[in-house]
């Protein structure tokens, strides 16, 4: 209400019915004009009671939240705001913060978007105050979705730049087979060239066999190395969501736990309960997991103990994964997540590459600290996209 309309109820017992009118009139223009700007607004709004019964939202948080009902139409009901949503990340989050009464806290979800896509939504509670007290709550709703896509889109940009010293070692790579593909070749045009200036007879069978077989070792070799290189120069196409990494770590042990017992690796499990949800893929994640939990066991042919830890510091996820096994020198540490670098007779080179790949899609950072014979430890770092949290007290009004 406005200063003149305030001064004008003040004296509303002095007014006639026109200036009563007038004021009326003047008063639902006010109404209505900011109607229109709480309907215009991209940010959705939802404003709540003490107690968690909604007063009154805008368009777009009816179009970000999934409601299960139409909100205002049971907005005289006793339903709690949280108990109108579909999304069970969101509904522990609203009913949580009202139960322990903080406002000025921030979150951030995905739910399920337009054609079947994902949609990035923060939240953020913050207490609606009206004459120094505590009345409710407003609650802001943002489709961070764009800004989301853009940070992918940076980071695989910013993948593309490492693709020159890829290219090369491609190059490197298929340069020795096809070296050998060409001498066998010259090989068998030699022999065939004698053969026609002699008695014409083909050259012997076991020695054109000899050179045919190499020649298509290394061609099966050539088709490798190519579809190696598709495969690391291939952007991540992660999906990501809000998802709990403790729970995917645990699937991921239990998963490969009968291999580990099997290999006489005991396993240590220390997961933080204090750890949020991350901007993760399931899938990328799990890949993750599955090549250090494998590099491990090489290095421990005999045995060992692979320890898995998980704690918050810093605003940062922080993973470790830490074994007893043989162990890296600073050489092989400073390549370890080039292409092709191995140290396997029969890797790839390209595991720790799509792992470090993966952990950048993330936004995060990976690094491995070794000693020969003293084992290594790999280190994930992830952001945690939460705001900050203050207490607040409320009132007991409604």
């Amino acid at each position: 209400m406005t200063g003149f309309s305030r001064r004008a109820v003040e004296k509303l017992s002095k007014l006639s019915a026109e200036q009563i009118q007038q004021l009326l009139n003047r008063l639902c223009d006010e109404e209505a004009a900011l109607d229109a700007v709480l309907e215009s607004l991209a940010t959705g709004i939802i404003v709540c009671s003490v107690n968690g019964h909604l007063l009154m939202l805008n368009k777009a948080a009816e179009r970000y939240i999934p409601f299960t009902t139409r909100p205002l139409e049971n907005r005289d009901t006793e339903l709690r705001v949280w108990e109108m949503i579909d999304d069970s990340d969101i509904v522990t989050f609203l009913k949580i913060n009202y139960e322990h009464q903080k406002s000025n806290v921030s979150d951030e979800f995905s739910v399920p978007g337009p054609g079947g896509g994902i949609r990035f939504l923060s939240v953020k509670l913050m207490p609606l105050v009206q004459r120094c007290c505590i009345k409710g709550t407003i609650i802001t709703v943002d489709d961070i979705t764009e800004k989301r896509n853009q940070e992918i889109l940076l980071r695989r940009m910013e993948n593309l730049a490492g693709l020159t010293n890829l290219a090369a070692n491609v190059a490197h790579e298929i340069k020795n087979p096809l070296g050998s593909i060409s001498i066998h070749i010259q090989l068998m045009q030699k022999a065939l060239a004698k053969a026609r200036c002699s008695d014409g007879m083909l050259p012997d069978e076991k020695n054109a066999e000899k050179h045919l077989s190499v020649i298509n070792e290394e061609i099966d070799r050539l088709n490798k190395i190519i579809m190696d290189f598709l495969f690391a120069v291939r952007p991540v196409s992660a999906q990501l969501e809000l998802l709990d990494p403790n729970q995917l770590i645990q699937d991921c042990i239990d998963f490969c736990r009968p291999e580990l017992q099997g290999l006489n690796i005991k396993q240590e499990i220390s997961l933080d309960n204090s750890v949020p949800r991350l901007m993760l893929d399931s899938k990328l994640f799990r890949q993750v997991l599955v090549n250090l939990v494998q590099n491990a066991q090489a290095a421990m042919p005999d045995g060992g103990v692979l320890c898995i830890k998980t704690v918050v510091q810093n605003d940062c996820f922080v993973l470790t994964l830490a074994d007893t096994g043989v162990g890296m020198d600073e050489a092989t540490v400073s390549h370890v997540f080039e292409p092709y670098f191995t140290t396997k007779a029969t890797g790839t080179g390209l595991g720790l590459t799509m792992v470090y790949k993966i952990i950048k899609e993330f936004s995060g950072d990976i690094t491995v600290k070794s000693a020969v014979g003293k084992g290594s430890v790999f280190t994930i770092s992830l952001p945690i996209p939460q705001g900050s949290r203050r207490l607040l007290t409320y009132t007991d009004e409604k």
